[in-house]
């Protein structure tokens, strides 16, 4: 077998009745694997130490996957074969290679947790898509599944986002799909994931444009879906989407939606003209166009190893065409970061950003954000600034929920709501951080930064006011001094309409 992690990697041919000793050593390796990709590995059996597809015989095939399910079954874990294929032998009995994911049963609400950012153009289908994911049910084609996102009346009645909502998809140990088709409540959903795909979705109308960038910015997303509509094409804010996501350097794969409404000629030209901006110079990118459920298994992998890859998926939120290889795809993609980056963010000192303030009745002031660093536990002291004045507060952590549910202790990359108790809500806003004491904080007025302008309608100078997005901060800020500009040749940029636009870097104070 060949075992996959997250970073790991293993060769073996087979598993055929192994003595105690070799079961033992197999099912801590399994262990350690599983710890390494954060609950996850994928074993290919049939595989040789070199690579070559050797495969099994019928007969020592299941054997050897009796053998791995009984090592799943010693470390807590589920398997779920992927894919099974005849590999081309000069012998008289067909040998085939198995693929399967092992995944751990979740245990004290540690499921591994993916945040993915939901980008496109208006009435490009983001929102329906989520509904009809998360929901269970197909749409009605008149937006139906999208009603239960929206967070405002006008939202409702204009049928365009214009907030930042989240929804959550949840894969079970065994690789099924947990989400509420079955009146499961989010904490039920929680309990019973031990992977959950957290679905970001921003606005898509340009007006809003300034709140998918806090989206991006501030939520720390693992990947973005881009979403395109087969019957318009790469149109409005597409083209500055996906550039954002590019620029801040987030795994992109790519959604063409609403393909029932269109002939399949108009969908191959959609799926081409998207090709050929993925090709250029400026984005540099592999489309890979995924129509089996083979080719699903082989995008996500190719495409957690490499940031080239970038997916094409052509599925319909109203026949439910290809969603499923959409769902195989979310079941499969591991996370970006190992367990030993994991530990070293953990050990750091407590960072916790403030993206929402609430008031409940009952709770207090609650904060939403993310943990950038270290451990946040219930009961624990920290302070937050900084304030008008620039000092930090003391504060104490009275309770932790992640998705609606109540958690203990909070790890870095994880993102949760906190309460507070009493704590003054009139001292809090967007943008501040919650750190440890002894961190001793300092805060700053001046900073220098070194920009790369990639498109601008007029002369970027001194004195010139810009809106500066740093994590979830959003501010205004005024340019001092810039110095030492360079201009390279022209490059091409997806921001400027596949024109060539000119690279300038400067430095900002």
């Amino acid at each position: 077998f060949r075992a996959w992690g997250s970073c790991c990697l293993q060769t073996n041919l087979k598993l055929i009745d192994p003595t105690q000793y070799r079961f033992e050593h197999l099912a801590t390796q399994m262990k350690w694997r599983l710890q390494e990709g954060r609950g996850e590995a994928v074993y290919q059996i049939g595989v040789d130490d070199n690579g070559m597809l050797v495969g099994l015989s019928e007969e020592d095939l299941r054997s050897s996957l009796k053998t791995l399910g009984r090592m799943a079954e010693k470390v807590g874990a589920d398997i779920t074969i992927l894919r099974e294929r005849e590999v081309d032998h000069d012998a008289d009995i067909p040998r085939k290679i198995a693929e399967v994911l092992i995944r751990k049963v979740p245990d004290d609400q540690q499921f591994l947790d993916l945040r993915v950012a939901v980008l496109g153009n208006v009435d490009s289908g983001k929102s329906t898509l989520l509904g009809v994911l998360t929901q269970g049910e197909l749409d009605n084609g008149r937006g139906r599944a999208r009603l239960n996102l929206f967070r405002h009346l006008h939202e409702i009645q204009t049928g365009r986002t214009s907030s930042i909502s989240f929804e959550i998809l949840g894969f079970n140990s065994k690789g099924e799909v947990v989400n509420y088709s079955e009146s499961r409540t989010a904490e039920e959903i929680c309990e019973s994931a031990s992977k959950m795909i957290t679905f970001i979705d921003l606005a898509g109308h340009h007006k809003y444009l300034k709140t998918t960038i806090f989206g991006l910015t501030s939520y720390c997303p693992d990947f973005a879906m881009l979403v395109v509509s087969a019957n318009t094409g790469i149109a409005g804010t597409t083209r500055e989407h996906l550039g954002l996501a590019m620029a801040l350097k987030v795994p992109i794969f790519i959604v063409v939606s609403k393909v029932d409404l269109c002939k399949r000629e108009t969908v191959e030209r959609t799926v081409r003209q998207l090709e050929r901006i993925l090709k250029q110079p400026g984005c540099n990118k592999v489309p890979l166009v995924v129509s089996t459920a083979d080719d699903a298994v082989t995008a996500a992998q190719q495409f957690a190893q490499s940031p080239s890859i970038t997916p094409i998926f052509t599925v319909s939120s109203v026949s439910g065409e290809s969603l499923n290889l959409l769902k195989v795809f979310f079941n499969i993609i591991p996370p970006l970061s190992n367990s030993k980056e994991q530990e070293e963010l953990m050990q750091q000192l407590t960072e916790f950003q403030v993206d929402e303030i609430y008031t409940v009745p009952d709770v207090g002031t609650v904060v939403g954000g993310t943990l950038y660093s270290g451990i946040c536990r219930e009961g624990e002291q920290l302070v937050v600034g900084p304030t008008d004045s620039g000092q930090f507060l003391k504060l104490t952590v009275c309770s932790i929920q992640r998705n609606r549910s109540a958690c203990r202790v909070l790890r870095a990359g994880q993102a949760a709501t906190l309460a507070l108790d009493t704590f003054d809500r009139s001292l809090l806003r967007k943008g501040m951080v919650m750190v440890s004491p002894e961190m001793n904080p300092t805060i700053c007025w001046l900073f220098e930064a070194e920009i790369v302008l990639l498109f601008h309608a007029k002369t970027f100078h001194k004195g010139f006011q810009v809106t500066v997005h740093v994590g979830n901060i959003r501010q205004t800020a005024t340019v001092k001094a810039v110095h030492g500009k360079v201009s390279p040749p022209p490059y091409h940029n997806p921001l400027c309409l596949g024109k060539p636009c000119s690279q300038t870097e400067h430095f900002m104070k």
